[in-house]
């Protein structure tokens, strides 16, 4: 749905964006991270043709944003950082607005704006004017006109900006719904956010592609250690010497002794998709009584601060 092959964009001397490739697919939720200044919203300008590159290319829905601008604009559903509403039109009249100049049938528009209502949680204040509303409502009504005209792909900046947390689960839950059948790139900074919306993760960094993937293959990108705490009760002096032996395992630390006899260890591990078995077995093996186990990984926050700051290269 969305392919992107050495776009860049350049400010004066600054270099917004710098020779990044990627691919969107339909019924894709892409989450966009990166630091401020990392070039995020001049993409997303980019793909929605409000900046047009000084080199590279880019298809939106099949559509090349330089020479088929009003075919990808008739495609894209946008909502920027901060949502271009008209503060003294009550929301009503402003959906309807927003579906005039996207062209919808007179015949069609009244259900589609009482479906944006319905879906964005605008009913309470439908009649109000814009600009009597709270932030939160604000958003909505951004979101509603993005998702007025039905499109393809839908290209969102911070859109949870201002809403509280049952709203924002409202929100998180019809993206994933939207993304389905449609194609999502979404912008945030709310790192659980992105856990919990979006089915890949594209970072960018100085202009440039850091990483992409699952959340999964990002901890692997990152040179991420899993960690191990398990609690064992045995008689057995060479624990820690067998804990060693377990295959990926790098290092083992005794933390401290315990309740009941048991002792807490550490292991440290870079590929740890297994470990947990391994120790299971293990204690079988030698008779060890365990009352803990538990893995930790990288978070999505370390794994972004890693690739996004100085740890990268430390």
């Amino acid at each position: 749905m969305i392919s992107v092959k050495n776009l860049t964009k350049t400010f004066g001397r600054t270099v917004a964006v710098n020779n990044i490739s990627f691919e969107v697919n339909r019924g894709e939720v892409l989450g966009f991270l990166g630091p401020n200044g990392a070039g995020k919203t001049t993409t997303m300008r980019m793909l929605t043709c409000y900046l047009m590159p000084d080199s590279g290319t880019a298809t939106v829905a099949g559509y090349d944003i330089v020479d088929d601008s009003l075919e990808v604009r008739k495609r894209v559903g946008y909502l920027p950082e901060n949502a271009p509403l008209y503060l003294d039109m009550d929301v009503v009249s402003y959906l309807e607005f927003v579906a005039d100049i996207r062209g919808i049938p007179s015949n069609e528009k009244l259900r589609r704006i009482k479906r944006m209502v319905e879906i964005c949680g605008l009913g309470s204040v439908a009649g109000r004017t814009v600009g009597q509303l709270s932030k939160g409502f604000k958003q909505r009504v951004g979101l509603a006109q993005t998702l007025i005209h039905d499109p393809e792909i839908l290209i969102l900046d911070e859109p949870t900006t201002g809403l509280d947390p049952s709203q924002i689960i409202e929100i998180r839950e019809l993206i994933k719904e939207i993304g389905k059948e449609r194609t999502v790139i979404l912008s945030t900074h709310i790192l659980p956010e992105v856990e919990a919306t979006c089915s890949r993760v594209l970072i960018i960094n100085e202009g440039e592609i850091a990483a992409s993937g699952t959340p999964e293959e990002l901890h692997s990108v990152a040179g991420g250690e899993d960690s191990f705490y398990v609690a064992i009760k045995t008689q057995d002096a060479q624990v820690e010497e067998k804990l060693r032996r377990i295959a990926a395992v790098r290092e083992v630390k005794k933390l401290a002794d315990l309740e009941e006899g048991y002792t807490r260890y550490l292991l440290k591990s870079k590929d740890g998709g297994s470990v947990g078995e391994q120790i299971f077995k293990a204690a079988v093996e030698n008779g060890w009584m365990i009352n803990e186990l538990h893995r930790e990984t990288l978070s999505l926050e370390d794994i972004f601060l890693k690739l996004t700051t100085k740890e990268k290269s430390e």
